[in-house]
Order: structure tokens, then sequence, then C-alpha cells
């Protein structure tokens, strides 16, 4: 596609009587359908040399040319820009005088890379216009290939450390040969980077003009380096072969699994590919299982907290639901709940859609619905089996939510989750299933809310006052902060940016006896929460606001996952 930069170098050129109308017309022609810029079609073409197009276009935007062929550039230059951001943006440093770094490019358009480069190295930064041929050639004689990135970053694997279970040896030797090798490294690459980054999903996604990966780390996107467009269906082809998809299939959604032994931990990537419109879009969340070795002091609780949920957990029947958005951490949650009542006097069966985790000592069913065996039939089933305790991944309909309800009262303890943005809520949306009060007010013990936080980083960590536009979208005044320990990241090489990891903030909702009256009444969830508010119950943003005051996490995220919950100060 055309841009509107090709436009301007059109009109520059047609104006020095370089190119013609006709000329114009079949090099657009030619960049549409090799997916190329507007000059490169018309060198591609013959009907302008790259020298000449080069001076117009630097004598145009008032960069000076450069030539990089006999030129040596010093190994403190290339060291001021990693070899990851000079490929990202296809530049190479050439000098560096009087605290300004000058950079070659092959685009004297492209100033955003020029902006870009000044905010990641903090430094000012000029560009000069270089040939792409000599940038290509600059860039391998100094960075090295993407090839020997991967061959490098693989031989600091030890043998072993790196065991990928993939498809049937005959199925990988039909479609793979010497050919795929690079190929092969560079997913090893993608995955085990993931790791080592604390990602928690990495995002493979193709655009019109290039194919882009993403690592999301402590619940925030971030872009990484590209490989190259043309290597898009190879990548695809062998992540689809790893996950154990139908490698023909390109028209509809996929789903399949990979799993991966690395470096001393069991990892399980749950693979989804989704068709878009310039290829095959795939997520593989990460699955780390010592994740789920978690207990309940590792999530986040603060003391009182904490206190709170072991009486819940130690009720004898009741369900107990966990409710938020996705990604916001309630089968941690779940999973560290049962592995605190996982004990060798309790039967525990959970119905999970999938099982994400395998756990010792708990008996785990997969939920099919195509097979007829959907929440309800297996939460029908698991009753025969004499369980103390129950997990349903989610209560999604009237059936399953009766036959949980069913089950807390006749001596089970339920754990489940629901889709609801607080606490409080969770009791109406049983309710609008068409579940009766009293059976809710009856079988619900408690019903626990949660979001997830990032961390601030202890490491760079440093003392901060609170600020003025932090106090409005609070609505509160400065002196609850006066005791406060407010602090914020740096930013270091052992965090993101001033963050490292997450925690989990928290709206624990007990049913009482004033609380059962006011579900018998049929009463708005508003005025539910505000009686649970009047008996004590902290709201998601209570316990931000405890955990920023502690340093723990920073306002500004407490701010972000809280937006909608304005704390009563």
């Amino acid at each position: 596609m055309v841009t509107s930069n090709d436009d301007m170098m059109a009109d520059l050129l047609a104006s020095k009587g370089l190119v013609t109308d006709e000329q114009l017309e079949a090099a657009r022609a030619k960049a549409e359908k090799g997916n190329l810029a507007l000059g490169e079609a018309l060198v591609a073409l013959g009907y302008i040399t790259e020298e000449t197009l080069m001076m117009v276009l630097a004598a145009e935007y008032g960069m000076e040319p450069f030539d990089l062929g006999n030129y040596k550039i010093p190994s403190d230059v290339i060291a001021a820009i990693p070899a990851e951001v000079a490929r990202r943006y296809r530049i190479v440093p050439v000098m560096k005088s009087n605290g300004v770094l000058t950079v070659a490019l092959g685009d004297p358009t492209d100033l955003e890379t020029l902006d870009s480069l000044r905010y990641i190295l903090k430094t000012d930064v000029e560009g000069v216009l270089a040939s792409k041929a000599q940038l290509a050639k600059a860039l391998t004689d100094n960075y090295g290939t993407l090839e020997q990135s991967v061959e490098s970053f693989l031989e600091d694997i030890t043998e072993g450390t790196v065991d990928i279970n993939q498809a049937p040896a005959a199925s990988e030797a039909e479609t793979s040969d010497d050919g795929d090798a690079p190929i092969i490294r560079l997913v090893s690459l993608i995955i085990m980077e993931a790791f080592r980054g604390r990602a928690s999903d990495i995002h493979l996604e193709p655009l019109e003009k290039r194919f882009r990966v993403r690592y999301r780390i402590d619940g925030m996107l971030r872009e990484v380096e590209n490989p190259p467009k043309y290597l898009q269906n190879n990548i695809l082809s062998r992540i689809k072969l790893m996950a154990r998809m139908d490698l023909s299939e390109h028209r509809v959604p996929q789903d399949g699994r990979i799993q991966i032994a690395a470096m001393g931990r069991e990892l399980d990537l749950r693979v989804s590919c989704l068709p878009t419109s310039h290829g095959e879009s795939i997520v593989m969340r990460i699955l780390d299982k010592s994740s789920i070795q978690l207990g309940i002091p590792e999530l986040g609780f603060l003391a009182d907290d904490q206190e709170l949920i072991e009486r819940i957990l130690a009720f004898p029947d009741g369900i107990f639901l966990v409710t938020g958005p996705t990604g916001s951490g309630k089968t941690t949650s779940l999973y560290a709940f049962l592995n605190t009542l996982n004990t060798p006097t309790r039967k525990i069966i959970t119905a999970e859609d999938p099982v994400e985790y395998e756990i010792s000592g708990i008996n785990q069913v997969q939920i099919m619905a195509d097979i007829g065996m959907t929440f309800a039939a297996a939460l029908r089933s698991m009753l025969r089996q004499a369980p103390n305790i129950i997990m349903v991944g989610e209560i999604r309909d009237l059936e399953t939510a009766e036959i949980a309800i069913n089950a807390a009262l006749t001596g089970h303890l339920v754990f489940s989750t629901l889709h609801t943005n607080d606490a409080p809520s969770a009791i109406t949306r049983m309710i609008d299933m068409g579940v009766k009060p009293f059976l809710v007010a009856s079988g619900v013990r408690a019903v626990m809310a949660q979001r997830l936080v990032r961390r601030t980083c202890q490491k760079c960590a440093e003392p901060i006052t609170v600020s003025a536009s932090e106090l409005d979208a609070l609505r509160m005044d400065a002196n609850y902060f006066q005791k406060a320990t407010l602090k914020r990241g740096r930013g270091c090489p052992d965090c993101s940016k001033g963050y490292r990891g997450r925690m989990g903030l928290y709206e624990i909702f007990t049913i009482t006896t004033d609380i059962q009256n006011l579900i018998y009444e049929m009463v708005p969830s508003g005025v539910i929460r505000e009686r649970a508010r009047a008996l004590g119950m902290r709201t998601l943003r209570d316990d931000g606001l405890r955990k920023a005051s502690a340093g723990m996490t920073s306002l500004e995220e407490v701010i972000r996952m809280t937006a909608t919950d304005v704390a009563d100060m």
C-alpha cells in the first residue's frame, strides 16, 4: 500500500523531472504487489538510481548523505546502541560528538525513528542518510545476523536445558529438513526469551508490512525484536506443528498445546491460532507449573485479610466464589486455596475448562462440551464420588449454579468463579441466572473480587510524594498519605520500568445475617455493597491504597486497576 510519505516522494521526483507519470504508476503497481516502498520500486524498475534518489531526498529533508562503504565505525559508538534496537529500527550509529549521537538510516522521512531513539537512549540523536544496501551490510558486520543471534543464544544454553516435546518424530521428519533448522532455532529463541523475561503471553501478530512479536510482562504488552516479514509463514507453521495443529487449515481458529522443560522447570504453552486479514495470529500463554505451588501468603494478602481467608477455608460447607475479569488471577488464587486444603484426609475433585495445571493428589476433570461433558454434567457425577471439596472452573448457567448450591447445602465446600466487577455483584448475578434468593443466601459463604497490580521493584524503589493529579483521580485529601511510605521504581536491570512481578488487590465479602436478609428482599447490589462496607468490607481500592501506602505498589497502578471504584474516605 502506498503511504503518504510515498506520495510526497512521488511529487518531489516528478517536480524535478526525474520520473514520468507513467513510471510512477508502474512503480506504484509494483510497490502494491511486492509490498515495497515506492522508492524501492522505482529503483527496482530502473527508473532512477539509488544514489540519485538518496541525493534528492537528503537535499529535500536537510539530511546529509553518508557513505558507509569504507567507513569503520568505532566500537564505543556501536556500543551506544543495543543490537536489538539497531535491528528493530534498521539504523547504525556512526559517530558521537559533544553528547550528540549520529545514526545512519535509510528513510529521511522516518522522523518517528529519531524521536523513538531519543526517548530510548535518553540522548540527542541526529540522522544521516545511507543506502539500504550499505545499512544492511553495516548491521551484519557490526551486530551479526539474526541467525547468528539465535545461535549465540542457544550456545549459552547447556545441553539438556531445553527439551521441547514436539509432534511425533515421523511427522517431524516429513515436514522438516536441514533448511528448517534456523526457523526451529528462531522459534526456540522467541519462547525462551519470553520465559527469561518473565512473560505470561507471547503474541505473534501478522501486520500488513511486518510481523510483530510482543511479550506480556507483568500484565503489560511490550514489543520485542521482530523477525523479518518473509519468515512469517515458516514461524507460524513451526509453532502449529509443535502444538499439533492442522498445518493445512488456515481458515478457522485452532487451539493446541506445547510442553517444554526449560532450565529445570516444566512449562506448558497453551496455543491459540486465529485467522486474520494478514495471516494467522498466534498467542501462546505460558503456564509455569511452579506458580501453582504458591501458598496463600504469596498471593499478596495483608495479615488481616489472610486471617479472614483462612477462616473462610475452614468452613465445612458452602460456596466460596472468586470474581474478576479474565487475567485477574482467579485460577492462581483457587489453586493456592486448594494447595492449602490438599491433605490425605480430604478428597478434592475439580471440573476445569481446560485443566491448566495438574496437581498431585487432586482429581481433575476436563470439560468437553462437544461430547456432553459440561460443567453441570461433570458436577452432577462428581457428587457421586463423595468428595469433601469441589472446584468448578466457572458457573456459567442456571443448571450449574443450582447443582453447586445443592452441593454446598449438603455438606460440600465448593469453589468457583464468576465474571463480575465486584464481590457483592456476584449475589445479584446468581439471582439473575434464576437461582432462588433463599438458596443464594443459604449456600454462599463468601465472595472475593480481585485484580492484579504490578509490584514496585524494591531494588530501585525511591520515596515519592503524592501528586495533585493522583489526588484528583482518587478524590482524596493529601492528609490521608501523611504517614504513608509511597514509592516508585526508578528502573533497573532487574525490573521492567520500575516494576517486578504482580500482586493481588482483594475485596472479601462475607455473607452475614444482615446480608442474608438483604438477599431475601432482593435489593440491588449497590445496597448490599453499602451495607457490606458499613460492616467492615474493604473495597479493591481500599486494599490498593493500603498496599500503595506501604510501598508495595504505586498509586498509579491502584488508580489504573480500580478506575470504577471510588473509595469513601
